[in-house]
């Protein structure tokens, strides 16, 4: 291989092939990287099917708490207090932050689906985000997608 001033002169020697190690490891990595958003977007949808089949509607009074310093930049997300069907309270952060869209007042209450095996995993009905899920699986498809064609392009 012989370089010049400006650049590269074109002539290839042995060991040098386009793409190479780091070309696969781009490829490879980028692969993975889709099935883990893919993977996380299909585990999300099932959560959500299943918390709207076996989950126990109840009623849940929203509190608000006092952010820390580092949490100021992220919509608030405020408490959720219900009572199970047995009776126990449950206190647990809401899975869907306060916005001012759909905005969860202090003192107000919310519909929420609750898991009776472990009823800290809470569905806050109307607001349940499958559009996320939605946007990580077809993330997830783009990416293999685009994974494989620059595999079959650069290696």
């Amino acid at each position: 291989m012989i370089l010049e001033p400006w650049g590269f002169s074109g002539r290839l020697g042995q060991g040098d092939a386009v793409g190479g190690t780091a070309g696969f490891a781009v490829v490879v990595f980028g692969a993975l990287g889709g099935v883990v958003a893919y993977l996380a977007g299909v585990v999300g949808l099932r959560e959500l099917r299943r918390l709207r089949r076996v989950g126990v509607p109840a009623r849940a009074l929203v509190r608000s708490r006092a952010q820390a310093p580092e949490e100021r930049a992220l919509p608030p997300r405020p408490l959720l207090q219900f009572a199970t069907e047995d009776g126990r309270v449950v206190e647990v952060f809401s899975p869907v932050p306060s916005t001012a869209r759909h905005p969860l007042p202090d003192g107000g209450f919310v519909p929420v689906r609750y898991d009776p095996a472990d009823p800290r995993q809470v569905l806050v009905d109307g607001r349940e985000r499958a559009g996320l899920e939605y946007g990580f699986l077809t993330l997830g498809v783009l990416v293999v997608i685009g994974s494989i064609t620059l595999g079959a392009a650069v290696l």
